[in-house]
């Protein structure tokens, strides 16, 4: 028995969400909103929180200011169970999110601090040694590709299973060095639109093919259409729930903590995709990247309450 089912390195910040702001203000005017509220943010955190809501025991590695928003993360994650013993303090202020009109076309204005300081260097390697799986994030392709393989080689020396989502690539290069990462790494995140950048194809069959030739497990995510696994050459698709939509910040986050749920239970592709799918849709219901995250209770009621609703479902070898 190891003592932790994940340990995720990766980003945490706080998200202040800004709700009916029809508005910006111009230089010397005040826009009132519905309502602004606070909530940890960070890919990495919230699948620690998804995760951790589901049971999963986990550790978290990043780096936090010693400020009152550093201490709010921490302390939230320890209310779920996280062990944040191997989060770093940096001198800088916790970094901060704001979402101006999360429930429609979100825009953001970011102060990255901390986070600025994150590397491949914060996993410290002993942990990994405690733990079933490693979930990593902050790929940013060319600058920290090499640091990136070393220690996905490293992790797999030490017995654990890994997974990444990869997530935007800002600098707009769309590094193809991604492929020789996803050869190493066993359970591989991108969205649709991060796939077709990668490949250059337009249609998920046309993606399918083309990362199938380097990946021998990966998710594509079709945001609300839901998301297609494909293992081993065999593809298989899910249609996501039917749910209302209030905040979709971590939306994606929620998945692949369902999925990953699912996958270190040792289910098959398809059930981990009703795992991530039903994940992905609470999440969305309410305010906050890990307020409508369920636990495990939560989805497997949410499940049987769909169990009779018309899901699409496809295969392809």
């Amino acid at each position: 028995m190891k003592k932790y089912d994940a340990i995720v390195i990766g980003d945490a910040n706080i998200d202040l969400v800004v709700a009916g702001c029809n508005e910006l203000p111009k230089p010397g005017q005040e826009v009132l909103v519905q309502n602004m509220t606070i909530h940890v943010g960070g890919g990495a955190a919230l699948f620690s929180l998804a995760l951790a809501k589901l049971g999963l025991k986990i550790a978290f590695n990043g780096i936090l200011g010693e400020d009152g928003f550093g201490h709010f993360v921490r302390d939230h994650m320890t209310q779920y169970g996280i062990d944040t013993s191997y989060i770093r303090s940096s001198s800088s202020n916790t970094g901060i999110s704001i979402a101006i009109n999360p429930e429609k076309d979100r825009s953001f204005i970011t102060y990255m601090g901390s986070n600025a300081e994150l590397s491949m260097g914060l996993l410290d390697l002993e942990s990994v040694a405690l733990a079933r799986h490693v979930h990593l994030t902050g790929y940013r392709g060319r600058e920290n590709h090499a640091e990136y393989m070393k220690v996905v080689r490293s992790i797999k020396a030490l017995g654990a299973t890994t997974s990444i989502d990869v997530g935007w690539d800002d600098t707009g290069e769309w590094f193809s060095g991604i492929f020789e990462l996803m050869s190493e790494v066993n359970v591989f995140f991108m969205n649709e639109v991060e796939a077709e950048h990668y490949t250059g194809c337009s249609g998920i069959m046309d993606i399918i093919a083309k990362l199938s030739a380097y990946s021998s497990h990966f998710i594509v995510k079709l945001g609300s259409t839901g998301a297609v696994a494909t293992v081993n050459g065999q593809s298989q698709f899910r249609s996501g729930f039917q749910v209302p939509v209030v905040d979709t910040t971590g939306a994606g986050d929620s998945f692949n903590a369902g999925y990953i749920y699912g996958f270190l239970s040792g289910q098959k592709p398809e059930q981990c995709l009703l795992y991530g799918n039903a994940c992905g849709a609470l999440s969305v219901t309410q305010s906050g990247g890990s307020t409508g995250t369920p636990d495990r209770t939560a989805m497997e009621q949410f499940l049987f309450q769909k169990a009779n609703c018309t899901t699409d479902i496809w295969e392809s070898a």
